[in-house]
């Protein structure tokens, strides 16, 4: 197939996926009261069919984070609703990642070459210093609450960063995030909203968590400076 059509065509894909999920309001079965209606049918359902749910559940998680789908956090919910907190989590953090990893190349493929060729300039001194730092920015930007991973997967995309990097970094940074919620999910029933899963005292832990290593990276460098 021709390259410029392929990419069109990959385009009309995460178009109609993300229509599809508008148009048909596919967002109500993600949301924290349908969660709460069906937990019960949802868990004698994989008790039943333990397999096929699994499959089943992976593939469409790692396919709405792929798509940039607004369903992650109800999918991190649910693996604990439908597995319990050790399965749930494994899940979770796997299926994320490999979804995150997909968002990360389908973004890479369609924009990369367009963006550097366009703002090669802008880029270079943003490159150089984050091929010293960036597994360090990306693993703050993982851990800091209130960006959407999303668009940290397509704005890693643009930066030199290998693929291997991304998933493994990915993997450790959402995982303390990635567990809260699977745990929740545990516990669905005593939830009156999403909000009651994180404290401010929390997030802002994980944000001084994700900023940790850039200071203790920066502080080295700093003392290696001095004693020379």
């Amino acid at each position: 197939m021709n390259y410029k059509y392929f990419k069109i065509s990959l385009v009309m894909v995460l178009v109609i996926a993300v229509l599809g999920f508008v148009v048909f309001d596919l967002g109500q079965y993600t949301s924290l009261s349908y969660l709460q209606e069906k937990q019960s049918l949802l868990k004698n359902y994989y008790e039943q069919n333990t397999l096929s749910v699994v499959v089943f559940f992976s593939f469409a998680y790692i396919a709405a984070t792929a798509f940039s789908l607004p369903a992650a956090t109800a999918f991190t919910i649910l693996s604990g609703v439908i597995f319990g907190l050790t399965t749930g989590l494994i899940i979770a953090s796997f299926a994320s990642t490999i979804g995150a990893t997909l968002a990360f190349l389908i973004a890479k493929y369609l924009a990369k070459d367009y963006v550097v060729n366009r703002y090669s300039k802008q880029l270079k001194k943003i490159n150089t210093g984050f091929k010293r730092d960036g597994i360090y920015y990306l693993f703050a930007l993982r851990l800091a609450p209130g960006i959407p991973f999303f668009v940290i997967n397509i704005a890693m995309a643009l930066m030199p960063i290998t693929t291997r990097k991304f998933y493994f970094v990915s993997q450790l940074g959402m995982l303390p995030g990635t567990a809260i919620y699977v745990f929740a999910g545990t516990s669905l029933s005593q939830l009156e909203s999403l909000s009651d899963i994180t404290s401010p005292t929390l997030l802002i832990s994980f944000a001084l968590l994700g900023i940790f290593p850039i200071v203790a990276k920066k502080l080295t460098e700093h003392f290696r400076k001095n004693s020379t």
